[in-house]
């Protein structure tokens, strides 16, 4: 019995270090993340998105050769037959990579039949219900016009494309000759508040 006498108050001392310890050491950070007593969250800094998986593109396309007629537009034939009926003739479907399979899909899809300025078309669209959603309230909230950020200058487009046609048929570089550019009036030291 002596013998546990004398280890009782080693322990007790040995629990009371140890407590002590780690009552110190709960403050100090590193040993707090060493425990697992601290999140480490991810830098949002360093955070990135992925981008998604994809296929890769189809390296056996090729740029089509200057002057080569171009598939989307058909024949001369078709062209002519088309504007003097009225109609327009079905655009056939190219068989360069697909079997015959594939291409009777397209066809009873419909990818013959398809409509010349279709991108017009739905752009109209889509604008015409932007601007049938405006309500009352977006009318009076918005009631100035959208003003273009930045210093004021825009390219005309109509001017720049005259350089760029008088440069090809002279010969000269693309970049020779001043870019013609839409310059803006300054506005008026009251202008804009009413």
């Amino acid at each position: 019995m002596s013998q546990s006498k004398v280890i009782a108050p080693y322990a007790l001392r040995a629990m009371a270090a140890a407590t002590l310890v780690t009552l110190a050491l709960s403050g100090c950070s590193e040993a707090k993340r060493a425990l697992g007593y601290e999140k480490a969250p991810p830098d949002e800094f360093q955070v990135v998105q992925r981008a998604p998986l994809a296929m890769p593109p189809d390296f056996s396309l090729r740029p089509p050769a200057p002057g080569a007629v171009r598939p989307q537009e058909g024949t001369t034939r078709d062209q002519a037959r088309a504007s003097l009926t009225g109609t327009r003739q079905a655009t056939p479907i190219s068989a360069i990579g697909r079997d015959s399979g594939d291409i009777a899909l397209l066809k009873r899809a419909g990818a013959e039949q398809i409509q010349p300025g279709i991108r017009e078309l739905v752009n109209k669209e889509s604008q015409a219900l932007a601007d049938a959603g405006r309500t009352f309230t977006d009318k009076l909230v918005f009631w100035r016009k959208a003003e273009t950020i930045g210093s004021g200058e825009q390219l005309d487009a109509e001017k720049e494309a005259q350089r760029l046609r008088e440069n090809q048929a002279l010969g000269r570089a693309v970049t020779e000759g001043e870019t013609p550019r839409i310059e803006r009036k300054k506005k008026g030291m009251l202008e804009g508040i009413f």
